[in-house]
């Protein structure tokens, strides 16, 4: 039932999906020549030098479909063996000096275009999750797996908007969840580079020591339409119900 769903999305969408997935291709390829054969080697270095541990934290997260795929970032805490299954609370999280620059500054996410390269991962989409968070907070909103019909990604319009780092209140997961869904929904060529330049002009403000200002509206093919959130998930809901068949059984 899950892959006619997916199977449905991406058919309805293939010209978009074939050149988002060339452009993905050329641009992790041009980050990872330019930028990160250089600055991986110095924030590794720097990352050894300051904390005990590995340079790269690598942990299972849902990808498309809900497929298990392995998240390549760069180690922000002190070495905790059970990250892998277990989210600590904000207070428990024992951050370095080094990580919480890494964290505000999102460079920890640079090892993700090598997901990219991989094909587990998108430059734009919704940020992957750990399964055990994926599969708390679908108990907590109906339909929220509807983000996994396409590939996470290393910045998505949830984060633009505001929406990034740690999770902390229900109301949090409802509005990461609405802008994920309506990425989904809306997912174009024009929006994602929207996106990725709202991603890149947040970076160099950071750089500069700026604050971001307000965010602009997203592109009025995406934002005219605003509806709650279960309706945006009805198509997903209305494609599940035609694929399920009555079945008759022999007495």
């Amino acid at each position: 039932m899950k892959r006619t769903v997916l199977r449905k999305y991406v058919d309805s969408k293939r010209g978009y999906f074939l050149c988002k997935r060339i452009l993905d291709v050329l641009f992790a390829t041009a980050i990872i020549i330019t930028i990160l054969s250089w600055l991986l080697p110095v924030l590794a270095l720097l990352i050894k030098l300051t904390s005990k541990g590995p340079v790269f934290f690598l942990q299972k997260r849902t990808g498309r479909g809900g497929r298990s795929f392995t998240c390549y970032k760069l180690r922000t805490l002190v070495h905790n063996p059970l990250a892998h299954t277990k989210r600590l609370e904000i207070s428990e999280e024992p951050i370095t000096p080094l990580g919480r620059f890494l964290r505000q500054s999102n460079l920890d996410e640079l090892p993700q275009f090598f997901n990219v390269l991989a094909g587990n991962m998108s430059i734009v989409g919704p940020r992957p999750h750990m399964h055990a968070d994926c599969n708390a907070f679908a108990e907590l909103i109906p339909g929220y797996k509807f983000r996994n019909l396409v590939k996470p990604g290393i910045t998505g319009l949830a984060q633009v908007k505001g929406y990034h780092g740690k999770i902390m209140s229900r109301e949090c997961i409802y509005k990461r969840f609405e802008w994920d869904a309506r990425y989904v929904k809306s997912a174009s060529m024009r929006l994602d580079i929207y996106i990725i330049y709202g991603t890149a002009r947040k970076l160099v403000l950071f750089l500069l020591g700026k604050k971001p200002e307000n965010q602009q509206s997203v592109p009025v093919a995406m934002g005219s339409n605003r509806q709650p959130v279960h309706q945006l998930v009805d198509e997903s809901a209305t494609l599940k119900k035609k694929t399920l068949k009555p079945v008759t059984v022999n007495r």
